[in-house]
């Protein structure tokens, strides 16, 4: 079938992909023994007590399919489980997108290997591209197999733990094919409601009010990017301007987005950020672009949320209302654009 739908370098990464599973599938264990080994290290078996009560809320609380996720462990000894190929033109914010067999249009690419990430980013690179592979700790198959844990996140702090768990769950929850955005602006949306209601249900405030300062620098960070973003689409939309001066522009503007990051975190009060080693790094297109696919729509999904008075099962139904519509319409209806894909 593959041969028959793709050429050669299709099925090789369809390959990869296929022995990238099979990896995961194939060395885990059931969190249950893990717990009863006294071998396990106790810190690890806290972290799977934690999920397992994270599992319980995200299906009592959430309405999530949590029964037959995050059963089992792997540990794949390496910091990210995927690597994303995140590609866009010079001098325009509309991601390039690729077709896939089973969630159809995704606006990355994936790879269970790093090189294997990295050549394929070298091609798009050389063709003049924008170009950005970011390392991912967390992974879905979107109710095709039951995902275990993973060393990639298992240690992160306990609302860390329940924003990743309570994300994840949602994707298994609705999933729309062709929609980056929508899908991951949704699960960020259900992921924050979850994390809400576990803290208020009379988990540490403490430890919540460390998350909340987190989260509250997060947004600053999105904002501060966001709007970057709106200003490279205002020079991009120049027809008459000259593609010379669009690139100056563009280099003026992450410029400046440096510099105000700067001044963010002076208005924080730390030295360090979390954020840091994204700064540190080349800025372009395709990398803003990860930013916008997670946090563009979320206003639009939080107010649908408030609609309905914070009931899930209400909240999961507009939704699904919501997804039977075109893209360029579900967009709009959550006060987004929808921008083509090419």
């Amino acid at each position: 079938m593959l041969v028959a739908l793709s050429g050669c370098e299709e099925v090789g990464y369809y390959r990869q992909a296929i022995a990238g599973e099979y990896e995961i599938l194939a060395h885990k264990k059931p969190i249950a023994t893990l717990i009863a080994d006294p071998a396990t290290p106790p810190k690890l078996k806290a972290q799977f007590e934690t999920i397992l009560k994270l599992r319980q809320f995200a299906g009592q609380e959430l309405k999530e399919p949590a029964d037959n996720s995050y059963n089992n462990y792997t540990d794949l000894h390496r910091p990210y489980v995927v690597w994303n190929v995140n590609v866009a033109s010079p001098l325009s914010l509309n991601p390039h997108t690729w077709w896939f067999l089973v969630v159809g249009r995704a606006s990355y690419r994936g790879y269970f290997n790093e090189k294997a990430a990295l050549r394929y980013a070298e091609k798009w690179k050389k063709r003049g591209w924008d170009v950005y592979v970011d390392g991912i700790e967390t992974y879905s198959t979107l109710g095709w197999f039951h995902d275990p844990l993973l060393n990639t996140f298992i240690y992160d702090s306990e609302p860390d733990l329940a924003d990743i768990i309570f994300h994840e769950l949602g994707h298994r929850r609705l999933f729309v094919r062709g929609d980056t955005d929508f899908n991951e602006a949704f699960a960020t949306t259900v992921a924050a409601e979850g994390v809400r209601r576990w803290y208020n249900a009379g988990h540490d405030p403490k430890e919540y009010e460390r998350f909340l300062t987190e989260r509250r620098r997060e947004n600053d960070f999105v904002k501060l990017v966001l709007a970057s973003r709106d200003q490279l689409q205002a020079v991009y939309s120049y027809a008459s301007l000259p593609d010379v001066e669009k690139l100056r522009r563009k280099d003026e503007i992450i410029r400046k987005l440096r510099e105000n990051y700067a001044q963010l975190k002076t208005r924080w009060g730390v030295k360090r950020s979390g954020y840091d080693f994204w700064f540190s790094e080349p800025i372009n297109n395709a990398k803003l672009n990860t930013i916008a696919a997670y946090y563009d729509l979320e206003p639009g999904f939080q107010a649908l949320l408030r609609a309905q008075g914070g009931d899930m099962e209400k909240f999961y139904d507009a939704v699904s209302e919501l997804a039977k519509l075109p893209l360029d319409k579900r967009h709009a209806a959550l006060g987004g654009t929808a921008e083509s894909k090419n």
